[in-house]
């Protein structure tokens, strides 16, 4: 069960903001291996870690189009309506993000500007073990198709009927996704990463997943494949003053837990009364649970906070860097003011980060185990490409050429100072 911690001076700070970590001495050998066969052996390996690793024998690895029929008629009417709802709003949000091109006179006679390409073929990643992500799809596709992207890919693990989820196969065809593969874990980022007979290479990866994939993500960074960031694991942290509701900070920290045994939360507070409150909530409303037993494991990795000092508090939130921060308390305005890491920020009491999951329409891939210092959750930049251009004009290169010339001779690049000498001659 979740520990409180009441002594938190800074020498503790590292061991509190630690992640749980998989404890394989092995991990980067298995992606290695799994990499080096799905090259040499192409959709036989593919298969052959499908059932070693799911347990499925297959013979077609891409869905046909009567089983994506089928699937979808399984979805229940009130769900279409509720993923339909969720995607108009992630929609509406990932639209907004797109910047026509402002052409900026940096000197008389010249003109520079950045535009916006789509990558062109891009792949997604959707878990489906004990939880099929087809929520994922809607915040993965729908930029995808906002960019322009050509074509998405999709990947996602088969159940032990060799089926995809229906609700996922129900939002890749709302959000015009064409092609999905039954393939799971490390080998569908090789997959994806190498291209097969039947899988096509993409230029980046996108997508949450466990360790496994976290690693086969990195190791494709290393073929020249772009990804979206090193997610793993889920995590939340939450701070909480006397204003907080400890039963919606419970429930807040459980939606995080029970999403995997390796998930982490965090609650920080000012007040020890809160955090037993809030103690309280959790071991009444755990039991409950059907997950139970995920979420049981992932508070043993979890933990409540006490730090008094505001300031303290702030230092510790940005140390931790937290994928999604959840924030009760009176202060809103210090907090947010001098809050520098972090993925998704959740402000109220009546903000619960499964709305940022679902429906509220901003982006539920973010980067988690401290890649907040230094990476954006998924937005619609992810998809595309920025190329600058520049345009000179003769007059505008006699304005700026002389620096060029003086610039380029100071670097000993001759030729750099030649590629310019030579037009401001022909210029006078």
């Amino acid at each position: 069960m979740i520990k409180i911690y009441k002594t938190t001076t800074r020498k503790d700070w590292p061991d509190l903001v630690k992640r749980p970590v998989l404890e394989t001495k092995d991990l980067n050998n298995l992606i290695v291996d799994i990499f080096k066969k799905i090259k040499e052996e192409g959709d036989e390996a593919i298969r052959f870690f499908t059932k070693k690793f799911d347990n499925v024998q297959l013979q077609e690895l891409e869905i046909s189009e009567e089983e994506w029929q089928t699937g979808i008629a399984k979805v229940p009417t009130n769900l279409k309506e509720a993923i339909q709802l969720a995607n108009q709003n992630i929609a509406r949000f990932h639209s907004a993000q797109a910047v026509k091109p402002k052409i900026i006179t940096t000197t008389p006679g010249v003109e520079c500007w950045q535009e916006s390409r789509p990558i062109e073929r891009i792949g997604i990643y959707i878990p489906g073990g004990t939880a099929p992500l087809f929520s994922t799809v809607l915040m993965l596709a729908t930029p995808a198709k906002i960019a322009g992207c050509q074509e998405v890919i999709l990947c996602t693990p088969p159940d032990e009927n060799g089926q995809i989820n229906p609700a996922i196969l129900y939002a890749a065809r709302l959000t015009g996704i064409t092609r999905i593969f039954k393939i799971g874990g490390a080998q569908a980022i090789a997959a994806l990463s190498i291209g097969t007979l039947s899988v096509p290479k993409v230029y980046k990866i996108f997508g949450p997943g466990n360790q496994y994939v976290t690693s086969a993500k990195t190791h494709a960074q290393q073929l020249g494949i772009g990804i979206d960031m090193p997610a793993g694991p889920s995590e939340l942290l939450v701070l909480a003053d006397e204003t907080a509701n400890p039963a919606f900070v419970a429930s807040d920290l459980l939606s995080q837990a029970e999403h995997g045994t390796d998930s982490q939360v965090i609650c920080v507070s000012n007040k020890i009364e809160i955090l037993q409150k809030i103690k309280t909530e959790i071991e009444k409303q755990l039991p409950l649970l059907p997950r139970k037993k995920i979420a049981q494991t992932a508070l043993s990795f979890s933990k409540l906070v006490l730090i008094q000092s505001k300031e303290e508090s702030i230092e510790f939130i940005n140390e931790y860097a937290p994928e999604h921060f959840i924030l009760c308390a009176k202060d809103e305005d210090f907090y947010l003011k001098n809050l520098k890491n972090a993925g998704s920020v959740f402000i109220g009491n009546y903000t619960p980060e499964s709305a940022g999951d679902y429906a509220s329409g901003t982006n539920h891939t973010l980067p988690t185990n401290q890649f907040a210092k230094n990476y954006s959750g998924v937005n619609l930049d992810a998809f595309v490409k920025k190329i600058t251009f520049q345009k000179i004009t003769q007059s505008g290169l006699k304005n700026i050429g002389n620096a060029i010339e003086l610039m380029a001779a100071a670097e000993g690049l001759q030729a750099h100072k030649n590629a310019v000498s030579i037009r401001l001659k022909n210029n006078s």
